[in-house]
């Protein structure tokens, strides 16, 4: 019978706890619009990056005839943002009542709908990447529930 020491044991369980690790996913963060906006495109969605002198960046989208926005938050003079939100409204609504609005807020999760300075009911979604960032995978999994909540907002806001 072969014996083996603790310094040999313990060096194979490291290299095999190595060899079954996953390599290291890209941490994504809101410092570079570009890469917010290639994952928009990746869900297939139309994306323009708009950026001015003075104001922070956003990215114009839709999906399903539904126009958002994904704003670059907590910038530091319109650079180097640390947050984003995404955001839509409907114009075309303004009867939803405050009590209805706060029916969808008591009920679900992720999002939450009001009416902004002109009336019209709004969705706002925080997606916090500050820091390292979050996996890719993850941002672009945030997309995913904005899009059914998306589509929950408008019923929810038009059903009768």
């Amino acid at each position: 019978m072969r014996f083996f020491s603790v310094r040999t044991i313990l060096a194979m369980g490291a290299a095999l706890a190595l060899s079954a690790t996953p390599a290291h996913a890209e941490l994504v963060n809101a410092k570079n619009p570009a890469t917010i906006k290639a994952i928009v495109e990746s869900q297939g969605w139309p994306a323009t990056l708009v950026t001015k002198a003075d104001a922070d960046p956003y990215i114009e989208s839709n999906r399903n005839g539904l126009k958002f926005l994904v704003l670059f938050m907590n910038c530091d003079d319109h650079k180097n943002c640390k947050t984003l939100q995404y955001y839509m409204g409907f114009n075309d609504a303004k009867e939803v009542s405050l009590d209805r609005l706060n029916e969808w807020n008591k009920s679900k999760r992720f999002a939450r709908g009001y009416r902004d300075d002109e009336g019209d009911p709004v969705l706002e979604m925080d997606v916090d990447v500050d820091f390292a960032g979050i996996p890719r995978e993850n941002v672009g999994e945030t997309f995913n529930t904005w899009a059914s909540l998306m589509d929950s907002y408008r019923e929810f806001i038009f059903e009768k």
